[in-house]
């Protein structure tokens, strides 16, 4: 039975989620700011407190509910599609009433992929994490309108209701250790390593291999301290659509990304693949010129196409022959720190096929892997000197109804017990050239490290 209560429409969640924030499993997927009217950051979706989990590491797959626990050697994919059980009407205006809310790391791509093991695993993360949630808050920011709604699958979920209720109508502040960045930013790529792993990618590219990789550099740095306050400043300096701050046992996921994944409603995906990237400027001429650039620059051009192309392959596993659509191409979006090249890619979903099966045939993202996809996959594992956990995943739902949304797990930070992680890359291409590549690569990641800055601190690496 599903229930609805309307609350108080509040512009700024943040406030809400902290009234959850001593719940486990606390999750906010953000739309980064209620002033976006692109159709792109309409909602948020508040939550914790799942009544299941499903954790992978490797070959095995952990499911606990709050009486039982088992393991399995299964496709983890396959789990999660058993859990969430047959579709089920929701209301139409909702975009999520309860269901899977979580993590896809990008190493989950190695249950479906034969890859290397050449680059090293130091994060010691989930490559899946998601929570099957009863209940949820959703913020409606064009209609100014924000529910509380719930399932029943959960028992506790109407015992607690109006207790919920008042805790979310009346937040208050969760008192915190503060955050703290205790040594200076380091990558594992200098200049000098960055440009022999580029020119690695270019023996690739010219000897026929591949025709576009994207290589990435982490950033490192010693912190400790609520991470909830390190993502308040990270949304403060770079609001984005596909936002997300996910509070796990294991860890804490900062994430600002401008970019879309894949998105289910009903029978109709969508997927806005990102390539082509220029900085922002406070001049307002030179911004202008820096868009204009990335509007008519061929290279780049040719570069989303190329990922398009990949990108109607992979949705044509899923999608009804023939309903696939590059329906725009080469649209200029401006971020806070950032212009993107974007594209849509639409099509609609085969009738025995279920939103775990787009996200299964699609995954990882190819717009952060390069084409072909399965051969970049495997130079990326080659090159890079670890691997990228969480990062270039996806984040997001996959509901009861079976509607999803999930983004590119990229601009994000990850806190890992005494160590906070930040990524940043770009597609490698013939005519590439490294010292414009690495400094793209230090645009894309200006926020983040705006977030790990020190008084007085160099960054070195």
């Amino acid at each position: 039975m599903l229930k609805v209560t309307e609350l108080q429409y509040v512009a700024d969640s943040a406030a809400r989620l902290e009234a959850l924030s001593d719940r486990p499993g606390c999750a906010f997927l953000d739309s980064g700011t209620a002033s976006d009217r692109s159709g792109n950051a309409r909602y948020d979706i508040l939550s914790a407190d799942p009544y299941l989990t499903l954790t992978t590491r490797g070959a095995v797959t952990t499911i606990r509910s709050r009486r039982t626990e088992t393991q399995s050697l299964d496709d983890p994919l396959s789990l999660l599609r058993q859990q969430l059980g047959e579709r089920q009407d929701a209301p139409p205006d909702l975009p999520f009433c309860g269901g899977a809310l979580g993590y896809f790391g990008y190493d989950l791509g190695r249950r479906f992929e034969e890859l290397p093991s050449g680059a090293e695993a130091d994060i010691d993360m989930p490559e899946l994490a998601v929570g099957l949630y009863d209940w949820a808050v959703v913020v409606d920011h064009f209609e100014r309108r924000a529910w509380l709604v719930g399932q029943g699958r959960d028992e506790r979920t109407f015992a607690e209701w109006d207790g919920l209720v008042d805790s979310l109508e009346q937040p208050r502040p969760r008192p915190g250790t503060p955050f703290e960045v205790l040594s200076p930013v380091v990558s594992n790529f200098d200049r000098q390593t960055y440009e022999r792993a580029f020119g690695r990618i270019k023996a690739h590219i010219r000897s026929g291999d591949c025709y576009q990789v994207n290589l990435t550099q982490r950033f490192e740095a010693k912190a400790r301290g609520n991470a909830w306050q390190a993502y308040l400043k990270l949304r403060r300096i770079n609001p984005a659509p596909f936002s997300a701050y996910l509070d796990h046992p294991d860890g804490r996921i900062l994430c600002s990304s401008p970019e879309r994944f894949l998105k289910l409603r009903g029978d109709r995906v969508e997927t806005k693949p990102i390539k082509g990237t220029r900085p922002r400027s406070v001049h307002g001429a030179r911004d202008r010129a820096f868009a204009a650039e990335l509007r008519n620059s061929d290279k780049d051009r040719a570069e989303n196409v190329m990922i398009v192309d990949l990108l109607r392959n992979d949705l044509g596993r899923s999608c009804v022959p023939g309903s696939i659509r590059a329906t725009r191409l080469f649209d200029v979006e401006s971020f806070a720190s950032v212009h993107h090249l974007v594209s849509t890619v639409t099509g609609r979903l085969a009738e025995d096929r279920h939103a775990v099966d787009l996200l299964r045939g699609c995954f990882p993202g190819g717009s952060i892997t390069g084409a072909p996809k399965v051969r970049a996959m495997q130079i990326i594992d080659s090159v890079e000197p670890h691997r990228r956990s969480i990062y270039c995943g996806a984040i997001g739902y996959i509901g009861f109804d079976g509607n999803m949304d999930t983004n590119i797990a990229i601009r994000s930070l990850v806190q890992h017990r005494d160590s906070i992680y930040a990524w940043a890359g770009g597609g490698i291409v013939a005519d590439s050239e490294p010292e414009a590549e690495f400094q793209e690569s230090l645009d894309k990641a200006a926020a983040l490290l705006a977030v790990l800055d020190r008084p007085g601190s160099r960054r070195a690496g």
